[in-house]
């Protein structure tokens, strides 16, 4: 080992590499992708970070950093592990309130100074090996990150090659290979320590613990300089590592060192997050079935309210959730709650602009859960639509005020026969699925889905880009191809469908090339 750290000429850093940081987010990469960090954003053990004022989200993350020590150019991966010199620890430090602003470059969020410790000592590259390396870190003494190479999603090695088909990796140039799972967010006066050793390896070569002492600034950003900080919901999700730990589900305990730090002035479910008009009009084009699909691939199988259809035929859905719950009948709480300016009709006289009004009726189809004047009020105001797993009177009349409800059907009792409508804006069971005040609601012929805010644009994304492949393959399938190995797509025919839609470069020289006919099997 050696204590001598010089400065980078370049800091490289990749955005997923672990598989279980990958399953925490939900999606696995199938090639690795980079950023840079500036070599300004260096620090040493024992040092500090700031936390710039105005700000909550500055996240740790332990990472095992290569350091080069012979000039690397379009090398094998065979030969890759050659060019790395030293092996040590480093904290990629991010601050997620200002991710969003330059995108997936990272160049605010994690270029500040002292965003990049490193240390304290250096591991002879040469006797470890790359595929038994661990990483652990600590936070005020609690372990909170432990994995090891063997989890990786590419192997350190590649990274080194990958780079080098690029650009030369210089002497002294830094990659940083990403971070397990276990990443969340500190506040002023934590401490993290990051450990990168080899435990199998002859006499445990260790970097030793890597010290950083987070401190809060004082000196806010200036708005007519540049854009100023911001999150949301999914940037919460994502520093903390989970919704719970973030404190965006109802009811959830706030965690304890949200609570006691002085910045975050909201650990708890919004109103509703906004939903913009490009994912709405993404949510639009995509089909509930590819959304659902989306959703179980990332492990969301609770998503479905169950056993409604839509009083429009071909009508679609999309919103966000305003709830109102009802609960069983009973002649003295219906007395005292069914009567007046109840919670049914708080519900639909507050309705917003692009809300879906969700009604928990137990799947009781035997009542109406609202009529032709709260539907058209609703309508009045805007909202997007209904869904009840109850029934619906006037069914014919609500039909045509336009409002779309999905619901168990058509039934003409009135309230007060099975329901006492009880509380708005609260979490409901609908249709066997839980839905809170914010969630995001979609429906079409196919039913009603809930997807959780925080997933609703990579969920979107991911569903038109399968919907553009199915259609692709449709295409195959009526012009005569079987469907062994093109549903789903095998290697050969994903390797088609992506030459053939592939963006045209806009640079490509034009060429005039004459019609032609294909023969043999259709194209």
């Amino acid at each position: 080992m050696t204590d001598t750290i010089a400065r980078p000429g370049k800091i490289i850093a990749i955005h997923l590499s672990y598989a279980s940081r990958a399953d925490q987010r939900g999606r696995r990469p199938a090639a690795p992708s980079y950023f840079f960090k500036p070599s300004s954003s260096v620090g040493v053990s024992g040092g500090t970070v700031e936390r710039p004022a105005g700000t909550e989200l500055l996240a740790f993350e332990g990472e095992i950093a290569l350091v080069i020590g012979t000039p690397a150019r379009r090398v094998a991966l065979a030969d890759a592990w050659a060019h790395v010199a030293w092996v040590t620890a480093s904290n990629d430090l991010g601050l997620y309130d200002l991710r969003a602003n330059d995108k997936g470059s990272n160049v605010r969020s994690k270029g500040g100074d002292g965003y990049t410790p490193l240390g304290p000592h250096l591991i002879d590259a040469r006797t470890v090996d790359p595929t038994a390396l661990r990483v652990r870190a600590w936070v005020n003494g609690e372990l909170r990150q432990d994995d090891t190479t063997a989890g990786l999603i590419f192997p350190l090695a590649q990274l080194v090659a990958d780079l080098s088909q690029h650009f030369t990796l210089e002497p002294g140039d830094v990659i940083l290979t990403g971070t397990p799972a276990g990443s969340s967010v500190i506040v002023p006066g934590d401490v993290v320590e990051i450990e990168v050793d080899a435990p199998d390896a002859s006499g445990s070569p260790t970097s030793g613990r890597l010290v950083t002492t987070v401190t809060q600034g004082h000196v806010a950003f200036d708005e007519t300089i540049g854009s100023l900080p911001a999150v949301d919901d999914l940037q919460r999700t994502e520093a903390w590592g989970s919704a719970e730990a973030a404190g965006l589900v109802a009811h959830h305990p706030v965690p304890e060192r949200a609570k006691r730090d002085p910045v975050p002035e909201r650990a708890k479910r919004d109103e509703g997050p906004t939903l913009s008009p490009a994912l709405r009009a993404k949510l639009l084009e995509a089909p509930t079935a590819g959304l659902s699909a989306q959703l179980r691939k990332r492990g969301h199988h609770s998503c479905f309210i169950d056993g409604v259809t839509a009083n429009i035929p071909g009508s679609k859905i999309v919103g966000t959730a305003k709830t109102l719950r009802f609960v069983p009948f009973r002649e003295d709480l219906f007395a005292s709650h069914g009567g007046g300016y109840n919670a049914q009709k708080r519900a639909f006289d507050a309705v917003e602009e692009g809300e879906v009004i969700v009604i928990e009726a137990r799947g009781d189809a035997t009542t109406g859960t609202l009529g032709d004047i709260l539907a058209l009020r609703a309508r009045t105001r805007g909202a997007a639509g209904v869904v009840t797993d109850g029934g619906v009177r006037d069914f014919d009349q609500v039909a045509d005020i336009g409002l779309p409800v999905f619901s168990q059907g058509a039934h003409p009792s009135v309230l007060g026969r099975r329901h006492v409508p009880w509380e708005v804006d609260v979490t409901i069971a609908c249709g066997g699925a839980t839905v809170q005040t914010g969630d995001i609601v979609v429906g079409d012929g196919d039913g009603v889905i809930v997807i959780p805010p925080a997933l609703a644009e990579e969920i979107a994304d991911a569903a038109i880009a399968q919907e553009n492949e199915d259609a692709w393959i449709a295409t195959q399938v009526e012009a005569g191809h079987p469907v062994d190995g093109l549903f789903p797509l095998n290697a050969e025919w994903r390797a088609r469908y992506e030459a053939e839609t592939a963006p045209q470069s806009e640079t490509a020289p034009q060429t005039e090339t004459a019609p032609h006919t294909e023969t043999g099997t259709n194209a």
